[in-house]
């Protein structure tokens, strides 16, 4: 049984405010140029993306989740939901605060999206990841003001409500067995977490952050998460890593930009998110994904005056939204070009219907990274 409550949208008005712009197109031709449409035509809206500023991010959550329609149109009665974070240093967070330099999706947003997916009737709630180790201690997921965790909040949502949630270490909880159609391995397969196979929806929520070999880490990126580390990773002491091809011929590739970008694009085409959320509370810029590998930690308060959520059943549209707050040229990030040429959903801005914030008051400037890897 759902456990019942007022309706955010009984109260909230979101203004809607289209990207429609005169005399633009953006539609992307094969050399990554955006081309101008005839001045008559009239684009047509294939994806919606909340924009929610605020403080707290948790109502914050909860209006960009209503603002897209709500969880129910989402969620179904009775489904499994898997909720993945970006956690990337996370199994070091009792040394390092990886919530507050900016390295990882912030638990608060991870708690509303699943109460909300248990208001909608979801028989079990997964927020998990595979991070760089194959376990990592849940009881370091505390949220900005230190107040609770995710351990605790897990416990007091399985208390309120028919449904349950669990914390899951993916290489261990959910073992990588499942089999996906990869065109870039060897292989010509990629092994993911079994969660693949269990989820009915998936929810991407990543942070937003730029990153030295893939140019952007936002929702379509997050997935490298599930790929197995057993089977594609290194042991290099402190950490698994991925992408050590000469030392694990099965590792990923990571020659390129546009290796990387293909190998997400796999994993996101075998079973497509069905909403997505961005965290623009604290995030980085430069050569992410971490501090350690030298990126810069960025409030966005300090820049936009409060923090930000964007949201949208399109991971396409929700990536590149992203990527113009960003204030990066959507038509040269390889991850959203290729992911459009394949269908994945939309990217061009007179395509994509803002609700909420417009998308010039939320553009800021973001240190690129410098990519080590040629496109």
């Amino acid at each position: 049984m759902k456990k019942k409550g007022v309706s955010r949208r009984d109260f909230m008005k979101l203004g809607v405010c289209s990207t429609l712009a005169l005399g633009s197109g953006g539609i992307i031709n094969s050399c990554g140029k955006e081309l101008v449409s005839e001045p008559s035509s009239v684009p047509q809206i294939n994806a919606s993306v909340a924009a929610i500023k605020g403080n707290n991010l948790d109502s914050m959550t909860r209006d960009a989740i209503e603002a897209i329609g709500g969880m129910d149109s989402v969620v179904n009665e009775g489904e499994t939901v898997f909720i993945k974070p970006n956690f990337v240093t996370f199994p070091w967070a009792q040394y390092n605060n990886c919530f507050h330099i900016g390295e990882c999706t912030k638990p608060e947003i991870l708690i509303a999206t699943a109460e909300e997916c248990l208001k909608a009737g979801a028989s079990e709630v997964i927020i998990g990841d595979g991070s760089q180790m194959k376990t990592f201690d849940w009881n370091y997921s505390y949220t900005l003001d230190g107040g609770t965790n995710l351990v605790k909040e897990a416990a007091r949502l399985n208390q309120e409500y028919a449904g349950t949630i669990t914390l899951s270490c993916l290489e261990v909880d959910h073992p990588c067995t499942h089999e996906i159609p990869s065109s870039i391995h060897p292989s010509g397969i990629f092994l993911v977490s079994g969660v693949y196979e269990k989820a009915d929806k998936i929810i991407s929520i990543p942070v937003a952050k730029t990153h030295q070999w893939a140019q952007l880490t936002l929702a379509l990126k997050n997935f490298i998460g599930v790929l197995s580390i057993s089977e594609y990773g290194t042991d290099l002491g402190s950490h698994w890593d991925r992408g050590q091809l000469h030392i694990n011929p099965k590792a990923i590739d990571h020659s390129s930009v546009r290796a990387i970008s293909q190998a997400i694009i796999d994993i996101v085409a075998a079973k497509k998110p069905d909403l997505t959320l961005i965290d623009f509370s604290i995030g980085l810029e430069g050569n992410g994904p971490s501090t350690g590998a030298g990126g810069t930690t960025v409030n966005v308060k300090d820049r936009l005056g409060k923090w930000l959520i964007l949201a949208s059943r399109d991971i396409m549209a929700a990536d590149a939204t992203a990527a113009r707050v960003m204030n990066h040229h959507v038509p040269s990030i390889k991850q959203l070009t290729m992911g459009y040429e394949m269908g994945l959903g939309e990217i061009n801005k007179e395509s994509i219907e803002m609700i909420g914030e417009s998308l010039p008051g939320i553009v800021m400037q973001w240190e690129a990274a410098s990519l080590a890897n040629s496109l």
